[in-house]
């Protein structure tokens, strides 16, 4: 349960310095595995389904955690340290494609699961957007100085990208999705972005949305 310590450690901190007795931190390390797994799925985010899957009952999820709401803030800031970690790797990767390639592969995995808890608590991620796109915008300019990524997409457009590669429902015009269905998409899109002979791209690149 290792991916789950940075989510349970801000669950368990309740400002006095004690150590948590061990079925405590079992328990909410539990509650903090099965959030993600039914974020991951698509599955039912409420206490009760979250208490199933975690084998306790509701009378400990709330004892734990406290609340829905709380775990999931919990977990939605641990996947955004994972997806800033998994840049940081990127940039420090001495291949600036391969650092780019692995980074955009973890962030589709983690950006879904990221958006199902998001969307549960209100769309909350306002403040962290500068910190994503900052991270987006080092991984790309790098494999781009490095002649490794064609230089006339801008990061703006890798971020549309990546969200088209990851945007995969069960079904279209009567197909089934492969099992490996978003993988397949991000292939054609890196094999496009590392093109040697790109055609002309038409229009304007993205642009930040007006906040006035």
């Amino acid at each position: 349960m290792t991916d789950a310590v940075a989510a349970v450690d801000r669950l368990l901190d309740d400002g006095s310095g004690r150590r948590p007795r061990a079925d405590a931190r079992r328990n909410v390390e539990r509650l903090v595995v099965a959030a993600r797994e039914a974020a991951l799925e698509g599955g039912d985010i409420t206490a009760h389904e979250i208490a199933r899957r975690a084998g306790v009952g509701v009378g400990t999820f709330y004892r734990r955690v406290g609340s829905l709401e709380a775990l999931l803030e919990a977990v939605l800031g641990e996947v955004l340290g994972e997806i800033v970690a998994k840049a940081d790797e990127g940039i420090a990767e001495r291949d600036p494609w391969t650092g780019f390639e692995t980074f955009a592969a973890a962030y589709i995995r983690l950006r879904n699961e990221l958006c199902d808890v998001n969307k549960r608590l209100g769309d909350v991620l306002d403040h962290s957007r500068a910190e994503l796109r900052d991270r987006i915008r080092r991984v790309v300019e790098r494999a781009q100085r490095a002649g490794a990524m064609r230089a006339d997409v801008t990061w703006e457009d890798v971020a549309f990208l990546l969200v088209a590669a990851s945007s995969t429902g069960p079904h279209t015009l009567g197909l089934k999705a492969g099992d490996r269905q978003w993988e397949r998409n991000l292939r054609v899109v890196l094999d496009g972005l590392r093109s040697t002979d790109p055609r002309p791209l038409p229009g304007a690149p993205p642009s930040a949305l007006s906040t006035s």
